[in-house]
């Protein structure tokens, strides 16, 4: 499922990026040789989206080609802003700009897995053990066989992503991803399986892994 007029694909990087230790906002930040914003960008084009809206932080200029949106006060908060200013489209693709190594075939599957549910994840396989604590003391460990480490691109069915979104800014706050609100609202959400190279550049050490391994494909 793409829509008539092909998917369009809502960009998160309104993120402020103050565990990086770079003094500018996560997605304005170098590696190997570009921004995070515009290694996300070409990713999303590899995959052939090119209808782009960017969640920007304060002061960013739109990337040539896309729509830009100031971000919100929380993640979810900058994907309804960035939906409300999204072109027709029956399918949307929400990427975060702090996971620029996102292959293209994995928005193709996303997109593809829209057929049969409201949202399609793309997700790693857990392989360390996972322990749930209260305080420093284990109370359970977990079936890493159910378990699966979220990411994104995550898919959407247009309508379902807009009635999850359409909650009190409270609720908005608690959610880690779009997917939850969707889970909350009652509808249907498949995993895609990823791998854990596309990870979310959050460190410095991130930012070290991710300079050579885009760095290698270049």
């Amino acid at each position: 499922m793409t829509g008539a007029s092909g998917p369009v694909a809502l960009l998160v990087a309104a993120g402020s990026g103050e565990r990086l230790g770079h003094g500018r906002p996560k997605a304005l930040v170098e590696v190997a040789g570009r921004t995070l914003l515009d290694w996300s960008l070409a990713a999303l084009r590899a995959a052939g989206i090119d209808q782009i809206v960017v969640a920007l932080p304060d002061g960013a200029e739109a990337p040539p080609g896309c729509i830009g949106v100031r971000g919100g006060a929380t993640r979810s908060a900058s994907v309804r802003a960035a939906l409300a200013a999204a072109p027709p489209s029956e399918a949307i693709v929400v990427h975060d700009a702090a996971r620029p190594l996102a292959p293209p075939d994995l928005f193709a599957r996303a997109l593809a897995a829209l057929a049969s549910a409201d949202c399609a994840i793309a997700a790693a396989r857990v392989t360390d053990t996972i322990k749930e604590a209260e305080g420093d003391t284990v109370v359970a460990t977990l079936d890493r066989s159910r378990l699966w480490a979220i990411q994104t691109p995550q898919a959407f069915r247009r309508e379902a992503l807009e009635r999850a979104l359409d909650v009190d800014d409270a609720i908005l706050a608690r959610a880690t991803d779009d997917a939850w609100l969707v889970e909350r609202a009652g509808g249907s959400v498949r995993v895609v399986e990823s791998s854990p190279a596309n990870f979310k550049i959050t460190t410095p050490h991130d930012l070290q892994v991710a300079e050579l391994l885009l760095t290698s494909q270049q």
